[in-house]
Formats: C-alpha cells, structure tokens, sequence
C-alpha cells in the first residue's frame, strides 16, 4: 500500500481504536492518526508472529488487525502518558 493509504487506513483504525477505548487524550487528529498507523504496523507484526495473518490492504482481516494493533498501541500511549 502506498503512503496515502496507510495515513487512511491509520485515520479509520485510530478512531475505532478510540470508540473502543474512550477517554481524554491529548494531540488530537494527528495523534490518532499516528497511533492508528503505529497500531496498523504492531497488529500486522504480532498477526504475522501468531499466524493470524497480516495486514496487506483494504480487507476485512487486515481492518481487524490494525483496529486491535491502535487498541493495543493506545493502551500503551496512556500508560506511558500517566
């Protein structure tokens, strides 16, 4: 995928990563769509270690992945922010 998809694909993961993990944080959309692309790449790492496939494009499978990656990548950014 090219550089603008992954800044979209990021935007929608961060902001459902958000809806599932409600709370204040700082940084606004820029923060989100950085957490939404880190969460993009450490779902697709971690989905590829477990055999559970990886993030390749607009799919389904991949959209799950990267959703539970900026989850993930959110809990630890308040972690680390508290």
């Amino acid at each position: 995928m090219g550089i603008l998809s992954w800044i979209v694909f990021g935007l929608i993961a961060g902001i459902l990563a958000k809806f599932f993990m409600p709370g204040r944080d700082g940084g606004g959309i820029i923060i989100t769509i950085l957490l939404g692309i880190a969460g993009a790449v450490v779902g697709g790492f971690i989905g590829s270690a477990l055999g559970l496939g990886d993030v390749t494009g607009f799919n389904f499978r991949s959209f799950i992945i990267a959703v539970a990656g900026g989850v993930l990548v959110l809990f630890v950014y308040r972690r680390m922010r508290s």
